[in-house]
């Protein structure tokens, strides 16, 4: 396609398709038209290094060989097949998530599939709803969950309930531990964990609506929470506020719900970014990368006790493509294959320190950066006080897709990806594959883009 046919295609777009299927970040729109590794290529064969990889997504590269292969022999043998029939490859998926789990806490459990991550965590919420006998959960702002009914209850972001409304009651929202943005403006050196101790006031008295001492029982089923916040914009918490909470909790029959969805798979250099914390959680919702993005399968792993024939009846689960457990399979013995624990750490140690060095060059931009794994978050920031500039975010953004950023006598673009409470953080999730010159390379466009914003300055 050419460049005279590329508006035409917006014109067809804008007349033909649903409002709620066009999201453009950029005007017009960028167009690619091949993708490999951690690249993506417009029509003139120009690079784009992406560094968000559909929403940490595709783990593993674009166009991976091997998962390419698992993919089209699938297509030929048997794309699809009715869940009423026996699918080994959705039975041999179950049983090694489930051992892999197992492993890291020394829990049984059993394994759901779904359709996409907001299906998972509808299943996940009707599970919860069954063991528990409550309809309302704790979660975090901060927090996102999908988009579907139920998931925007437990969203903390009021657009996307605004215009549909929701299922059941929402969520009671408690702060996430932001400490560079503290919600009580304390610090993270010497608030004892302050939000914590208010979530736990809750439970002081009945009259705080949330807990019946009488009969020591709480009402509210469960707390859904991120490891690390995705959307919220990459925030990882203390490593001893997790342990303490779900301590809490579980002494009043509250489970614990982690959602995966961004976070699992080693994007942290962890199967499961959780583990990080020390906790055993009673739910685990995943999705994304468990297909590197190549086909919609989700699900969740729930321990053994909270689950029965009767709770989940045949007829519960979602129809779960052979494609998508083929390639799910594959991803899993990529991952068995090689340390990717050690080589996460590695690597996002190495690239987090580019960013610290960016940080000291242009501090009147970078507030904050910070890093689990390859999970990276640069925050842009103004003045002293370090406000949060969107604004600014957004140019940048938009810089890094004009395709304009030259060394070594080539052009490159970048491709970045905004989150953050407001909209002020850059969140990193390039391909786990990265080799040490890429990370270099990403360091030297982000120095470009930055450059274009701010005189440099260095603190020694």
């Amino acid at each position: 396609m050419n460049e005279t046919e590329h508006p035409c295609m917006l014109d067809l777009e804008a007349r033909f398709c649903s409002y709620g299927d066009t999201v453009h970040y950029v005007s017009p729109a960028k167009r690619f038209e091949a993708c490999e590794g951690g690249f993506l290529y417009d029509d003139e064969g120009k690079p784009y290094f992406d560094l968000q990889m559909q929403y940490s997504a595709a783990n593993l590269g674009y166009r991976n060989s091997r998962l390419n292969r698992v993919l089209d022999h699938q297509l030929r043998a048997l794309p699809q097949l009715d869940s009423q029939h026996l699918d080994e490859q959705r039975i041999l998926l179950a049983e090694k998530l489930s051992v892999l789990t197992e492993r890291r806490f020394g829990i049984k459990g059993r394994i759901h599939f779904s359709i996409g991550g907001a299906g998972a965590i509808e299943d996940s919420l009707r599970l919860v709803r069954k063991a528990t006998g409550k309809n309302l959960q704790f979660a975090f702002m901060g927090g996102y969950h999908g988009r579907t009914l139920g998931a925007t209850a437990i969203t903390s972001s009021y657009r996307y309930r605004r215009r549909y409304g929701h299922f059941g009651d929402r969520a009671h929202f408690i702060p996430y531990p932001y400490c560079f943005r503290c919600f009580y403006g304390l610090k993270r050196e010497d608030c004892g964990l302050y939000c914590l101790k208010q979530f736990e006031k809750l439970f002081d008295t009945e009259y705080y609506s949330v807990w019946d001492s009488k009969a020591g029982e709480c009402e509210f089923g469960a707390l859904y929470m991120e490891p690390v916040q995705g959307t919220g914009g990459y925030v990882i918490p203390p490593l001893d506020y997790f342990p303490r909470i779900q301590e809490f909790l579980s002494e009043r029959g509250v489970l614990v719900v982690d959602d995966e969805i961004q976070m699992g798979f080693f994007r942290t250099g962890k199967l499961w970014a959780i583990e990080h914390f020390g906790i055993t959680p009673d739910v685990i919702v995943f999705g994304k990368a468990l297909t590197n993005g190549l086909s919609p399968l989700s699900g969740f792993w729930v321990r053994e006790d909270l689950v029965d024939a009767s709770d989940w009846p045949p007829e519960s689960d979602s129809s779960v493509s052979p494609q998508g457990t083929a390639v799910a399979l594959e991803v899993l013995r990529i991952f068995e294959e090689r340390d990717f624990a050690s080589e996460v750490e590695q690597k996002g140690a190495y690239f987090l320190s580019g960013l610290q060095r960016l940080k000291e060059k242009y501090p009147q931009i970078i507030g904050d950066v910070d890093g689990l794994g390859l999970a990276l978050r640069i925050e842009i920031c103004q003045g002293k006080d370090k406000q949060p500039d969107p604004e600014l975010t957004s140019r940048i953004l938009h810089e890094g897709l004009k395709g304009d950023l030259e060394t070594e006598g080539r052009l490159y673009g970048l491709v970045l990806d905004v989150g953050g409470y407001y909209k002020n953080v850059f969140t990193l999730a390039p391909y786990l594959e990265i080799t040490y010159q890429q990370i270099d390379l990403g360091i030297v466009l982000l120095d470009q883009l930055f450059a274009r914003y701010e005189k440099p300055s260095y603190s020694s």
